[in-house]
């Protein structure tokens, strides 16, 4: 029998959960996600003697925000164990909007996470995960090959952390220069984890912010998250460190948008160490009317052969993941 442990939180959304026009931002849900996986899998990985130690995010898989969620209406954050290889934990989580009102309940988003735990100790150290029970070898597999799959893209997004985001001149409308926007974060004690540095949640936060103003630039209507691709945790953020959160348009189709955005740490104190990239991912945004429907989204301006490239590589992320709900919506019939 596997042997499963849950977590539950849950929290009323306020008005300074959400944007001008009352929804909830993909910040603040997925911020409540990553709280969700941190403490069930923090759990797990102190059930065994020996060292005491902290799960920290390393990876986000991709993310659909299923359904928007409004103020007033009650998010319900279920987060499950599902996988651990020798020094990861793999965590599913589940978020429900409830209308206390009606009673009426919806799912928003479904998520997976991987988490690495490091000690109270010693913070280079990784300790060794307790390894869960499987109800079958196949259930067992299954969760391996995720756990290969997500190593290997982990790999291949290095490759891009050279990349940096150059301001532009007078930049003309529906350019990526246009929307491009960045945000800059003193990291205080109340973003750290027992560790001193930044919880996952909190810079998943500021990413979402930063592409939603990318977003709101381009189109100049109201925007709501609607997926996140793999958020990648590169290396850690400490505690007293600058953090410049990048975003910039990659790739838009008739009623969506691709940003890229990336968070860059500068130590204050160990400045020897200099400007590091830590986290990178892409966010998808819409753009809806007052009443909540769809609107087409402006033409992205393309003007260097790097803008071109970063293009047809959006569209082919754009169609791989049509292709792939369309063969779900199939299976579902």
């Amino acid at each position: 029998m596997l042997s499963i442990a849950h977590q539950q939180l849950s929290r009323i959304m306020r008005p300074d959960d959400a944007n001008i026009v009352g929804n909830v931002h993909g910040g603040t849900i997925l911020k409540m996600i990553e709280e969700a996986g941190g403490i069930i899998s923090t759990r797990h990985c102190n059930t065994q003697s020996g060292d005491r130690c902290v799960a920290a995010l390393a990876r986000v898989e991709r993310t659909d925000f299923l359904h928007p969620m409004l103020i007033g209406e009650v998010a319900h954050v279920s987060a499950e164990l599902t996988y651990t290889s020798r020094h990861s934990v793999e965590v599913q989580v589940n978020v429900m909007a409830e209308n206390i009102l009606t009673g009426s309940k919806k799912v928003t988003n479904k998520a997976t996470l991987w988490y690495v735990p490091f000690s109270l100790q010693n913070v280079d150290k990784i300790i060794e995960v307790p390894q869960i029970e499987y109800a079958s070898p196949e259930q067992e597999e299954e969760g391996k090959k995720r756990y290969e799959a997500q190593k290997m893209e982990r790999l291949e997004t290095k490759e891009r952390n050279g990349e940096a985001i150059i301001p532009v001149i007078s930049p003309e409308e529906y350019t990526v220069g246009f929307s491009q926007s960045s945000l800059i974060h003193l990291v205080g004690p109340s973003d750290c984890t027992l560790h001193g540095f930044v919880h996952g949640g909190v810079t998943m936060k500021l990413m979402d912010e930063v592409a939603g103003i990318v977003a709101a630039r381009h189109c100049k209507t109201n925007i709501v998250t609607a997926s996140v691709d793999a958020i990648n945790f590169h290396r850690k953020i400490k505690k007293g460190c600058v953090v410049t959160v990048s975003g910039r348009m990659t790739f838009t189709s008739n009623k969506s948008m691709e940003i890229e955005v990336f968070v860059d740490a500068d130590p204050l104190v160990e400045t020897a160490k200099g400007k590091y990239r830590a986290v990178s991912a892409f966010f998808t945004y819409i753009s809806l009317d007052k009443d909540g429907k769809p609107l087409p989204v402006p033409t992205l301006k393309l003007e260097t052969q790097e803008e071109k490239k970063r293009f047809e590589e959006g569209k082919v992320r754009y169609l791989h993941t049509k292709a792939k709900r369309q063969a779900e919506q199939e299976r579902q019939q």
